[in-house]
């Protein structure tokens, strides 16, 4: 029995300026609908107020927790640490920039009787791009993930979109074992899921490109370079140890 139907897990990383306001519009939005919840944002070694920020409405927000990381260790080992820390039915991570609005959850939850996993994507033709991030960005990202399905075997389109949708099963069978800390880490969990035969959807989401985004152009590029070790430790894998 889980003592709540979703666990909402915001990685951050200096985020002062933004981490208020997406914590009030998630709290305003859940508090709408008739579930249980509770938000666990990872504090990922942030050297602004972040952290301050989140531990001024821990005694007002309910089921508001906070993990903080004395240094700064990635997006993944953040997401990794939130997930393994939730106790939900369902378990999603989402930016801490509101990219993707909260609001969105709705077409996730769409196909939680179905799918094991559900993940946001702005490549689909049913994705809404509100405001679109510059040509360079955008090309280098189609590429990119051109480049991830070929060398990985993942048939996503949109591996990198930070509001992605897990039961408790497969949180807790995947994440124990995702070795990159950094921001290819989703392209481990996939692999993974797939690896251990989840269902998996992906649904086209509203997303609106923020400034001060911690992920240059080049992330894809850089992220290439993990690509065969992931796909080696995936391809090794087996769940004898589990």
């Amino acid at each position: 029995m889980h003592e709540f139907f979703l666990s909402v897990i915001i990685p951050a990383f200096n985020e002062e300026g933004r981490i208020e306001s997406t914590l009030k519009s998630i709290v305003d939005f859940l508090n709408k609908k008739n579930i249980t919840y509770e938000i666990i944002v990872v504090n990922d070694g942030s050297v602004d107020k972040t952290s301050q920020i989140v531990s001024s409405y821990l005694d007002t927000i309910k089921n508001l927790h906070l993990i903080s990381f004395e240094k700064n260790l990635g997006k993944g080992a953040a997401v990794c640490a939130g997930m393994l820390k939730s106790t939900g039915l369902w378990r999603i991570f989402t930016d801490a920039d509101n990219a993707t609005p909260i609001e969105e959850l709705d077409k996730l939850l769409q196909y939680t009787n179905q799918n094991d996993i559900v993940i946001g994507s702005i490549a689909t033709e049913d994705a809404e791009i509100k405001k679109h991030e510059s040509f360079i960005r955008s090309v280098s990202g189609k590429i990119g993930n051109r480049l991830i399905r070929y060398i990985t075997g993942i048939p996503f389109l949109d591996t990198q979109r930070g509001f992605k949708l897990f039961s408790a099963k497969s949180a807790n069978a995947i994440f124990p074992y995702v070795q990159t800390t950094g921001w290819g880490f989703d392209i481990e969990v996939l692999a993974l899921a797939q690896k251990m035969n989840f269902k998996i959807k992906e649904v086209g989401v509203k997303w609106t490109h923020k400034s001060g985004s911690k992920v240059g152009p080049l992330a894809y590029f850089q992220v290439l370079f993990q690509l065969t070790k992931i796909r080696g430790r995936v391809n090794n894998f087996n769940e004898l140890g589990k």
